[in-house]
Parts: structure tokens; sequence; C-alpha cells
């Protein structure tokens, strides 16, 4: 009996995540353009700089990912509403991360990725100098 219940168990869990699948309709916008050829471009080019969070190696452009299209959808329908694309950009940051944008800018948490290539490179300058002045 003991081995019936491990077995409807085991059978359970893999099943599972088959289950756990979404089952809901994508988001209108995530794969139909907008009508306005100028208002699908600005969306496009900014879909292109987000980065699909399920992902992580893909722009929400270029993902399947059921977030993706719910994003693809926001952007879509916040440009489509006239939305700037900048105010669209700040909001999904503030909503998911500045992981989210492929164009981070300088703040609080992000200034680290700016400085330490600089002082990487002054400190490889001060190297070469040395080793190059000690030979003439």
């Amino acid at each position: 009996m003991m081995r019936f219940i491990l077995a409807i168990l085991s059978a359970a869990l893999i099943v599972m995540p088959a289950s756990a699948q979404q089952t809901l309709p994508p988001a209108p916008l995530a794969y139909e353009q907008l009508s306005d050829p100028a208002q699908e471009e600005a969306a496009q080019a900014l879909m292109e700089t987000l980065r699909c969070l399920k992902c992580q190696s893909q722009s929400i452009a270029d993902s399947d990912a059921p977030m993706a299209g719910d994003m693809r959808h926001q952007v879509r329908s916040r440009i489509a509403a006239g939305e700037e694309p900048e105010a669209i950009r700040a909001w999904l940051v503030e909503r998911y991360g500045d992981y989210v944008s492929y164009a981070p800018t300088v703040s609080n948490t992000t200034w680290p990725l700016f400085a330490i290539p600089l002082l990487l490179l002054i400190v490889a300058g001060v190297i070469i100098r040395r080793r190059v002045g000690k030979r003439s």
C-alpha cells in the first residue's frame, strides 16, 4: 500500500510542472503591431532595449516568454495612449528594477557599473607607464 501511495505521489510530482504551464491567452498587443507605423516603430525601438526577465539574454522584442508578451503589450498600449518611451522605461524600471533595461542610467545602485571599468583602465595605464618608464 505504501508503494502505491509513493507511486501516485511521484506521478503527481512529474505531472505538476506540465500542468503549471500558463494556460491564459497572450495579451492582446503581445503579437499584434500598432496601426500607426510611427507608434509601432517607437514601440519596437523601446522593446529592443528592454530585457526579458525570464530569458535574461533576450530583449522583450525577441522573447517568446509569456512575461515578455505581457511587457510588449504594456509598451504598445502605453505608446498608443500617447505616453513617451522614456516614461514607459522609467515605469518598467521602477516596477522590475534596473536589470530590465539594457541601457542603465547612473544611479545610487548602478554607479559601480560605470566607475569600476574606468578605475581598471586607470590602474592598467599606471602599470604600463611604470613598466615602460623603467626600461627607458
